[in-house]
């Protein structure tokens, strides 16, 4: 079992204590998105965890317990580091700061278990694709010798969010003006030995020696762990998603950086609710066992063959 932490909130930034406290106690407890007193209970026993992907923004808070996590649980990073402003991005740490947190991170559990992500690409008056070209490179430029490989996205216009993406006159992008990107983004990679790659976007831009990405990916999981992992996709995964099947920790509006790109949020009066019942104790990230909950053990076994619950 593959467990993501997590594409639907910032459990590294925000939750490390309950994520730590589950830990602790073998095993955590996750709602149902489409059904409110639908649970699942996930076993978090090594027996049957084969690695973990941590979905982050910022994951200073979190790396005082790495040492604690690695002794158990292999794991590694999908790390977004941007540089928009504080109009698309109000709440999180300064861009310098962020910059360190990634290079200490790379120290500390090296550089193939953090990936850069560049996401999402997103054009405004104020951020031109000149704009992106020198950033990106920018970027490029400081993590240099702390990332093997960066993945990168162009902005999706998910109903919940497309009026904030009017509202910033976010514009689609053109076909040639992802062609000046792709160029530009794989000549600053490949120029600090970056493998460049796309999430879930299907353009072709091997010409430029970018790949499509599988974001929870098997081959680094394999390389992790010792052992040659495979699993099919789930239904619920976009088409163009390359990920093998996860289990999500997480539960949505509950993310505090209140980027407006973001799908994991309705609103902010969403995300304060449910900020104002987590309870870094309960099995249950936001909130405790209601009256009507079912739960519901969720079948895991690990993906090696030897292990199994």
């Amino acid at each position: 079992m593959i467990l993501s932490i997590s594409r639907r909130t910032d459990i590294p930034a925000f939750y490390p204590g309950w994520l730590m406290n589950r830990f602790r106690e073998g095993f955590a407890l996750v709602r149902n998105p489409m059904n409110h007193h639908g649970v699942s209970r996930i076993s978090l026993s090594p027996d049957v965890v084969d690695c973990i992907v941590f979905w982050t923004k910022n994951p200073a808070p979190l790396l005082p317990f790495l040492d604690q996590i690695a002794q158990t649980y292999p794991f590694y990073f999908q790390f977004t580091l941007n540089a928009y402003g504080t109009d698309l991005e109000p709440n999180l740490p300064a861009l310098s700061e962020r910059l360190r947190t990634f290079r200490q991170l790379s120290r500390t559990i090296g550089k193939e278990r953090v990936i850069w992500r560049y996401d999402p690409v997103m054009l405004t008056e104020r951020y031109s694709v000149a704009w992106h070209m020198r950033t990106f490179a920018s970027l490029a430029d400081q993590l240099a010798g702390h990332a093997n490989s960066c993945i990168f996205s162009l902005v999706d216009p998910y109903a919940k969010v497309k009026k904030n993406l009017e509202i910033h006159r976010v514009a689609p992008i053109t076909p040639a003006e992802i062609d000046r990107l792709a160029r530009a983004f794989s000549t600053s990679a490949h120029a600090h030995g970056m493998a460049l790659k796309t999430c879930a976007e299907a353009v072709d831009l091997d010409a430029y020696g970018i790949e499509h990405a599988s974001c929870i990916d098997p081959v680094l999981i394999s390389k992790l762990i010792g052992c040659a992992v495979s699993a099919p996709k789930v239904p619920s995964q976009r088409d163009l998603c390359g990920c093998m099947a996860s289990i999500d920790l997480g539960q949505y509006n509950t993310c505090q950086h209140g980027c407006i790109y973001c799908y994991a949020n309705h609103s902010q009066p969403s995300v304060q609710k449910s900020v104002a019942a987590h309870i870094s104790t309960s099995p249950l990230l936001i909130g405790a066992i209601e009256p009507s909950d079912k739960i519901t053990d969720r079948k895991a076994r690990s993906l090696c063959g030897d292990r199994a619950t």
